[in-house]
């Protein structure tokens, strides 16, 4: 009888304490399971790849299922934490920059309360963050759809004006056309409470809605985009200048962010991905009404 290590196999399976049969199965599935696992770790590591280092275990888990595969999220935590795969969601929250003291009036309303968001461009949400680099601060300035959490436009510039944000306002108009009706959800800082400010987004016909005073979570939606811009791009590299930073965001942005970054309640589609499915349903719609 073949022997293992000094002992038979059948005195392996009485020392384990299973049945021979089961013990000459597992010899016989052992070559297999090992494929199946490498081929598992495999696709662990290209998820992560693919999220360029920024996906745990969970968002991972969706990718694979997404793709039609199975995924445990303890056996996929697993493999990250023995690949040494962790993901770059560890810093601090961002904090807002702008300064609503001044705008504490009554004129100043938020809009979105008890609103039921149900489709693409009908809210918009927006703020400011700064940019570290070797030149010196950078502030951008983005603009990103409720709905679907397409970033529609952004601008970057040395200085935290309201020009910052009126660059940006046309910049997402010119683009995207977006209809009469529309609100522009924002804090109250003052780049956006200038009267210029308030003079364009009219002339658009939108509606300019407000956070409430002390109540950063009134626009959760842009405070949530920073944060992972932050977690994923900003904390782990230096920006020599002005420009180098320029072109990272714009390739996270308009390449990772809005096309290529799955997102859980999306079903782990993009952005774009599910701004299109959602189109596709709408026309599929019509033409059977």
């Amino acid at each position: 009888m073949e022997k293992v290590q000094g002992h038979s196999k059948a005195k392996w399976a009485d020392i384990i304490g299973v049945s021979r049969s089961g013990y000459y199965s597992w010899l016989r599935e052992r070559g297999t399971r090992r494929v199946h696992l490498e081929a598992y770790e495999a696709r662990v590591k290209q998820a992560f790849e693919d999220g360029q280092g920024h996906y745990g275990a969970e968002r991972i888990c969706g990718v694979i299922r997404q793709a039609g595969g199975h995924a445990s999220f303890p056996v996929v935590k697993r493999i990250m934490k023995e690949a040494g795969l962790i993901s770059s969601h560890c810093r601090k929250k961002q904090r807002s920059l702008t300064d609503s003291r001044t705008a504490r009036s009554d004129q100043y309303v938020n809009h979105l309360e008890g609103l039921e968001i149900s489709r693409p461009l009908q809210v918009l949400s927006s703020d400011i963050t700064y940019i570290r680099t070797g030149e010196g601060f950078d502030y951008l300035c983005q603009i990103r759809d409720v709905f679907t959490n397409v970033v529609l436009g952004y601008s970057q510039q040395r200085r935290m004006t309201k020009d910052l944000v009126a660059n940006t306002l046309i910049a997402v108009q010119n683009r995207w056309h977006c209809p009469p009706g529309t609100i522009f959800h924002s804090d109250r800082g003052s780049q956006y409470t200038a009267l210029n400010i308030q003079k364009l987004i009219a002339s658009y016909g939108w509606r300019q809605s407000y956070s409430r005073v002390g109540k950063p979570g009134d626009n959760a939606w842009s405070e949530s985009f920073f944060a992972n811009l932050k977690k994923e791009i900003v904390h782990w590299n230096h920006f020599t200048t002005r420009e180098e930073a320029r072109q990272k965001m714009f390739a996270y942005i308009e390449a990772y962010y809005n096309r290529q970054r799955v997102q859980k309640r999306f079903g782990y589609l993009s952005p774009i991905d599910y701004l299109n499915q959602w189109i596709e349903k709408q026309k599929a719609t019509s033409n059977v009404a």
